[in-house]
C-alpha cells in the first residue's frame, strides 16, 4: 500500500506554478459544477480567463471557489493533488492586466470570448501525494534505470 504524504505549502505552490490546466469548483442555482480552465500563477494567486456570461463568470465573482490541479501516474499507482481555496475577484486594473499578459497570459484552449480575468487569492492551499518515488523539488516520478 502506498504512503499518503501531506505536501508543504511551498510544494503546493511549486505544483501550481508547474501546471496550465486546473479545475474550478463553483456553486450554481442548479448545484455544484466543476469546470476545467487554463490558468497561470501570478504572485500569490491563480489567474484564469472566462466568459462574463458563462457559468463561471455568472456565479464566481465575489464568492469562494475551490481550484484543483493534480498529476496521476497510472503505471505506478501514485500521484499528487493540490487544492486552493480563494475568493474570486475580477482583475480590471489596466497595469495589472498588462503585467499578467506580459509574464504569462492564461490563454484558454476553448473557443469563445473569454475576456474576464479572475483572480483567486489563496486563503488556503493544501496538497497530498500518494507514493514514495517522488522528487519533491519537481514532483516528477523518479525513474529507476535497470
Amino acid at each position: 500500500m502506498a504512503e499518503l504524504i501531506d505536501l508543504t505549502e511551498r510544494q503546493c505552490w511549486e505544483m501550481l506554478r508547474g501546471g496550465i490546466v486546473g479545475r474550478v469548483a463553483i456553486c450554481t442555482r442548479s448545484g455544484p459544477r466543476i469546470l476545467p480552465v487554463n490558468y497561470a500563477v501570478h504572485d500569490d494567486a491563480v489567474v484564469f480567463r472566462t466568459s462574463p456570461s458563462g457559468e463561471i463568470g455568472s456565479h464566481a465573482v465575489g464568492r469562494t471557489l475551490a481550484f484543483e490541479v493534480d498529476h496521476i501516474d497510472y503505471e505506478r499507482h501514485q500521484g499528487w493533488s493540490v487544492l486552493l481555496l480563494g475568493k474570486a475577484e475580477p482583475v480590471d486594473d489596466a497595469a495589472e492586466l498588462d503585467r499578467i499578459r506580459r509574464v504569462w497570459d492564461p490563454r484558454p484552449w476553448a473557443g469563445g470570448d473569454r475576456v474576464l480575468y479572475l483572480r483567486l487569492r489563496a486563503r488556503q492551499v493544501t496538497g497530498r501525494a500518494l507514493g514514495h518515488d517522488w522528487r519533491y523539488d519537481t514532483m516528477m516520478p523518479v525513474r529507476r534505470t535497470v
